[in-house]
């Protein structure tokens, strides 16, 4: 079962702790059946014969063995919390740290709102019952089995009573524990379902607004909540039975040893003090019952939790590091695709078909075409963001698949098409790919990709860098991947936000920054590419011509249109 082999696997630093909670558990259960025998022999011997000094001396050695029973769980308790969080701890960094070795298509086939929920929902859910196990693994069992054994000394003619009580309490938890187990399943599903829904809304609250789908959305929301409140709501139902069934059980079970102890007393069978004894070893057996069925009612919710986290810990990266990484012999920067053809997972046809080009130190390579051309794409397979399913994408001679991830991503820097900026300062945020970037390396970065807006290296960037404009988180972008100083540069429509005067001034700047280096650029507008060296237009995932500014203009009709076309809509 994965909740008990993740719960094994995980906790072998804490062997000790676990030995101490098992040893301390067991001292503080056997203290506590200890003590209803000694009340007894007070009953029937001190206080039937009054004689004090026994009373005294069997008192005083029953508050010993209280005290010991009180240190005993507190300790008990006190180690296991301690095992329990560290458990969930080290479980949350586990998830994390694979979660950010996927790549990402990896990513996508998860999905965002399920990875949040269960390192942190399904985590919780799971350290939980790790604590009551700790708790109720040692106690439960010693209770029940050592409550009968001492039940039976005191008077073996009313054991019949224990099994019928223990018999009834286990029947109805356990219709209980059956009608739960589909529902926690169901309620892991519909968490992540409110929780992608909210994420989803939050994340696209201008396009809401732009649509005036509020109301839309809200509905949205209101059932995937509504789903969930009435999930929760008969989960809830049939945890209010289990307390009043137990409560009729036990009160049943005392009046039952009431009614016929008794009446064995009246008979001479048994005396007082050992009926008052039986009766709080029953109660403690079936306390002991109970315990274990509570922690049983955990265990489906905590099963489902640990086979989500399971699948997360187990599944295989598609791009995994290799075995014996290679580093490329020069470091120049030197770009090269090898007939690369790509297809995503569960797509009907490659993106990429055949492509093949060459992009050389100080030079400035482009990639133009038309929406879904696969320009994007291609400029993802150089940081290796994704692998070719087909030919090769050669970084100074190497193929960036044998390559060490830490080795490509020294070597490229990437802009993406959709900058995002952490939460923290402007220098927290260029200093995300050189750490060690002195505050002149900033200045001159920010000054290269014209972000004059910033006046102190201090000044405060929200999460997502929504507290800027969208071309002042693109120059920032631009800025942080500047400071890194890589071999290879990728702009992916990085200047799009950016007003024609900027974006030349941007580009004129950062000419002799990166002189040296290799550049390639996914551009919209043939306005910001007209300088390049070599220029790649793509069609259907095919480079259909290749050639300068000029060149192009004499021999592709694609290029042609696609240079009229935007004088058109300038004019227009």
């Amino acid at each position: 079962m994965e909740l008990v082999r993740i719960l094994l696997s995980r906790s072998k630093p804490y062997t000790s702790y676990v030995i101490a909670v098992l040893l301390l558990q067991a001292l503080s259960t056997a203290a506590t059946l200890y003590l209803p025998s000694l009340n007894a022999k007070i009953i029937d011997k001190g206080v039937a014969q009054v004689d004090i000094d026994y009373i005294w001396r069997t008192g005083g050695i029953m508050l010993v063995v209280a005290f010991v029973q009180v240190l005993a769980a507190i300790a008990a308790i006190w180690f296991g919390s301690r095992t329990a969080m560290g458990l969930g701890r080290d479980l949350r960094s586990e998830v994390f740290r694979r979660v950010t070795r996927y790549s990402a298509e990896d990513m996508s086939n998860f999905g965002t709102a399920t990875l949040i929920t269960r390192g942190t929902n399904d985590v919780q859910q799971i350290q939980m019952v790790y604590m009551m196990i700790l708790n109720f693994m040692v106690t439960a069992p010693i209770m029940s089995i050592g409550g009968i054994i001492m039940a039976i000394r005191e008077d073996a003619g009313m054991s019949w009573l224990v099994a019928v009580s223990v018999i009834v309490l286990l029947a109805a938890i356990s219709v209980i524990i059956v009608r739960l187990m589909p529902l926690f399943r169901a309620w892991q599903g519909k968490l992540d379902v409110m929780n992608g829904t909210l994420r989803e809304q939050i994340a696209g609250i201008r396009v809401v607004r732009a649509f005036t789908r509020e109301e839309h959305e809200s509905e949205r929301f209101r059932t995937a909540n509504r789903d969930l409140t009435n999930l929760s709501l008969k989960v809830g139902q049939l945890f209010v039975l289990m307390f009043p069934i137990i409560t009729v059980i036990l009160n049943v079970a005392t009046g039952a040893v009431l009614w016929f102890g008794g009446h064995r007393v009246d008979d001479g069978l048994v005396e007082v003090g050992s009926l008052t004894a039986f009766l709080q070893y029953l109660l403690q057996i079936l306390a002991a019952v109970m315990m274990g069925t509570f922690m049983a009612m955990m265990l489906p919710r905590a099963v489902i939790c640990a086979r989500r986290i399971t699948d997360v810990l187990e599944h295989d990266p598609s791009i995994v590091e290799p075995a014996t990484p290679l580093t490329p012999e020069r470091s120049e920067g030197v770009v090269e695709f090898d007939n690369v053809t790509f297809q995503y997972a569960g797509a009907e046809a490659p993106v990429l078909h055949d492509v093949s080009f060459t992009a050389t130190p100080g030079t400035t390579t482009a990639l133009i075409g038309a929406t879904g051309s696969g320009k994007t794409t291609a400029l993802s397979l150089i940081p290796r963001l994704y692998l070719p399913t087909k030919g090769r994408v050669l970084l100074d001679g190497t193929d960036i698949a044998d390559m060490a991830r830490g080795d490509v991503v020294k070597r490229v820097g990437l802009v993406p098409q959709k900058p995002y900026l952490f939460s923290g300062s402007v220098a927290s945020n260029l200093r995300l790919g050189a750490p060690e970037a002195s505050d002149e390396e900033l200045w001159a970065a920010l000054r290269v990709a014209q972000a004059d807006f910033v006046e102190d290296l201090d000044m405060h960037i929200s999460q997502g860098g929504t507290n800027v404009s969208g071309g002042q988180r693109q120059r920032l972008s631009i800025a942080r991947m500047l400071v890194a100083r890589p071999l290879v540069y990728l702009f992916d429509d990085s200047f799009s936000a950016l007003d024609v005067l900027t974006d030349a001034a941007v580009r004129d700047a950062m000419r002799e920054y990166t002189a040296e280096a290799t550049t390639i650029i996914v551009a919209q507008r043939v306005s910001s590419i007209v300088d390049a060296d070599q220029i790649l237009v793509m069609d259907a995932g095919r480079v259909v011509a290749r050639g300068t500014h000029e060149e192009l203009l004499e021999s592709s009709e694609t290029y042609r249109e696609i240079v009229e076309s935007q004088k058109t809509s300038e004019v227009a």
